[in-house]
């Protein structure tokens, strides 16, 4: 019985160490395979922000080659006034400083005159918040006077008939410079 003892005790030693080899093979395996994994997944995370930022920096450095802003403007569009007599107007103000064309303006008995002022001071407050450019400094460069959209009306006429009546808009447009 002694012997039977032996051999049983000796048979699960013989079973265990096989079974402790094969565990540590696998686990051998596993490492490597966990360290490839590692390496492939670091590479491209690494060169597609490379090549993302080389892409988009050459398109930063290309905006600031455009030229600096000299003017601004400003438009008013389809105002009931008509051109003929807007265009009275501009004349008088093409070429001054905004300040002396203002000040002209106030003393100019026309219909159109507010309406010029307003387009005036509307391009000079461009100039000067979107820009920056020195108040003191602009002048009216460009001014004129455009059609605007026709209204076409009939008025009525002697026995029964009607002639037709076009109510005329204008768009100003007023551009500023510095000089």
């Amino acid at each position: 019985m002694a012997e039977e003892k032996k051999t049983a005790t000796k048979a699960p030693a013989k079973k265990a160490a096989p079974k402790k080899a094969p565990a540590k093979a696998p686990a051998k395996k596993e490492a490597p395979k966990a360290e490839e994994v590692k390496v492939e997944e670091v590479k491209p995370v690494e060169e597609k922000p490379a090549k993302a930022k080389k892409e988009k920096k050459p398109a930063k450095v290309e905006e600031p080659k455009k030229p600096a802003v000299t003017s601004a403007r400003a438009i008013a569009y389809d105002v009931r006034v008509t051109p003929r007599k807007a265009r009275l107007v501009i004349d008088l103000i093409r070429g001054l400083g905004v300040n002396e064309a203002l000040g002209l303006l106030s003393n100019v008995n026309k219909a159109a005159s507010p309406i010029v002022a307003k387009v005036i001071k509307s391009a000079a407050s461009n100039a000067i918040n979107n820009f920056g450019m020195n108040e003191e400094n602009l002048y009216i460069a460009e001014a004129y006077a455009n059609d605007g959209l026709k209204m076409k009306r009939f008025l009525p006429r002697a026995k029964g008939s009607a002639s037709g009546l076009v109510k005329r808009t204008s768009h100003i447009t007023v551009v500023v410079k510095e000089r």
